[in-house]
């Protein structure tokens, strides 16, 4: 028995959870500003185990082109530096016997149309995982109306009130995409 509230709800869930994703990826894109996202999925040896930075160390940034981290265990510093190395993400730490910087360096002209260019495509995977909400949405409510469960006119309304999430979910993600290229173009 198709409920068309929680059609919609569900719908609603899965494309905002979509926009949330996008959002945190494009928190891990360099923007040419220091950013302690940048270092969210770089992992550090830490009594023999692999292990997230953000838990090994404080992340700050002191000035807008500098990352300081100060891990809580100070031997932890040169696994530390060498996980950031081995993650190949373009950054140089500094280890200077208490804690690690990280200059982020400008960005040129072409590594700005480069990081734009990744920011859309990361945009469209977001839309076309919208899309599919959408289409599995519709191919509910035409089995739906095809059981008997809902008339046609509630059939046409609920269709109506899918495309109109799936419009403004693509409008979200159309309003992330646009501010990272803004900021990865200004900075």
């Amino acid at each position: 028995m198709l409920n068309p509230n929680n059609l919609l709800n569900d719908s609603k869930k899965k494309m905002q959870k979509a926009i949330r994703n996008l959002k945190h990826t494009l928190g891990t894109v360099r923007a040419g500003r220091a950013n302690a996202s940048i270092l969210s999925g770089v992992k550090a040896e830490y009594y023999g185990v692999p292990t997230p930075i953000s838990q090994m160390a404080s992340i700050t940034t002191p000035e807008p082109r500098v990352l300081t981290i100060n891990p809580y265990v100070k031997s932890s510093l040169k696994n530390i530096a060498e996980g950031i190395m081995k993650a190949n993400i373009g950054l140089n730490p500094t280890n200077d016997g208490s804690v690690i910087r990280i200059i982020i360096p400008q960005l040129t002209d072409e590594r700005r149309d480069q990081l734009s260019k990744k920011v859309k495509a990361m945009g469209e995977e977001s839309k076309v995982t919208i899309r599919y909400v959408r289409r599995d949405a519709m191919t509910a409510i035409k089995k739906g109306d095809k059981n008997s469960d809902i008339t046609d006119d509630q059939m046409h309304r609920l269709e109506d009130q899918v495309q109109k999430l799936t419009n403004q979910s693509t409008k979200g993600v159309d309003d992330a995409v646009k501010a990272k290229q803004h900021e990865i173009q200004t900075e």
